[in-house]
């Protein structure tokens, strides 16, 4: 877009904190394209640092959002990120994976100067309430894009062939838009086509999930995520540029989550030694069960919580997790 046309945007868009910050970083990439680095630079740094009325300053820097395009406006909502690093415990391995991606997200002109690819396709595998939907808001908010989910119930339509249809308007709006594009319930998606239960529409909805996802090379990610992974298709795997688990954590990892929640919470004793009796919890139930015990302090008016609390509150996620046991069963 020529710079009077993006000025005037500019100055249009004043007093709309959302539209003046894309906006501005329109012309920031636009400096940068024509090679003005220290000018860029220079924007960049003025726009992080300058006063931000009606909202807090984001983590990091913005992507320029484009406008949102009517053909996918009905299968993808914008998510606002609500957690930051410190609500979120991974294991080394995952830490050391997404420390990388960060890396090479923020050097990937350099990379691909080099002839070589950067990572953009990730699939997130593991038991429910492991962190899959918050590590991806954590991750889109660490490298300063917006991230968007997709609504499955919306995307899978009841009328043949329509599905296809609805999966390229979405990837359309990846290829264009710098994002986090976020995939939860993926098998629902890309199913085996070898399950003979299987209708042959869904085969081939994954026949074009699978050239989608070949085709596209994202400005930002594609995160698709499941709880099943043993039912993807098997071509699938190899799609993804890199697939993280997420398991329940072990007492080491609870003990940190416990910390987590409780550093700005007075406590009665020392929350991380309750870590072994919460071992094959997932973060969701442990997250229920300090949630539970605090809330026990503000229904008894009392400045702390103490251990009686947080021994009620595992003895209820106890009887919920046995509960959702009987009904797997008699399923």
């Amino acid at each position: 877009m020529a710079r009077g046309e993006l000025m005037k945007k500019l100055l249009a868009s004043y007093g709309r904190d959302d539209e003046f910050r894309a906006v501005a970083e329109q012309i920031i990439v636009e400096e940068e394209k024509k090679n003005n680095k220290v000018l860029a630079r220079t924007l960049r740094k003025s726009l992080e640092n300058g006063p931000s009325p009606s909202r807090p300053k984001p983590m990091r820097s913005l992507a320029p959002l484009i406008p949102f395009p009517d053909a996918a406006k009905d299968f993808v909502e914008r998510v606002e990120p609500t957690h930051t690093t410190k609500d979120v415990v991974l294991s080394a391995s995952n830490t050391r994976v997404f420390i990388g991606l960060l890396k090479e997200f923020r050097r990937a002109e350099d990379i691909r100067r080099k002839g070589l690819p950067v990572r953009s396709k990730l699939l997130f595998c593991g038991p429910p309430g492991c962190g899959k939907t918050i590590s991806a808001e954590v991750f889109a908010a660490e490298l300063g894009l917006p991230m968007f989910a997709v609504k499955l119930d919306q995307l899978i339509s009841s009328y043949l062939g329509e599905t296809a249809s609805n999966l390229r308007k979405i990837f359309d709006f990846a290829r264009k838009q710098p994002c986090v594009l976020f995939l939860d319930e993926f098998d629902a998606l890309a199913r085996s086509r070898d399950d003979s239960s299987e209708h042959n529409e869904l085969r081939r909805v994954v026949n074009s999930l699978l050239l989608f996802i070949d085709r596209l090379r994202p400005q930002g990610f594609l995160i698709a995520a499941t709880n099943l992974d043993h039912a993807l298709d098997s071509a699938i795997w190899r799609r993804f540029d890199e697939v993280i688990w997420f398991d329940k954590p072990d007492e080491q990892l609870i003990a940190r989550y416990l910390r987590t929640k409780f550093r700005n919470v007075a406590t009665a004793f020392d929350v991380a030694t309750k870590a072994g009796e919460l071992i094959g919890f997932s973060y969701a139930e442990i997250e229920r069960v300090c949630v539970q015990a605090i809330k026990s302090t503000v229904i008894e008016k009392r400045k702390d919580v103490r251990e009686r609390d947080f021994n009620a509150a595992i003895l209820d996620e106890q009887r919920r997790r046995a509960g959702r046991s009987r009904l797997t069963t008699q399923s």
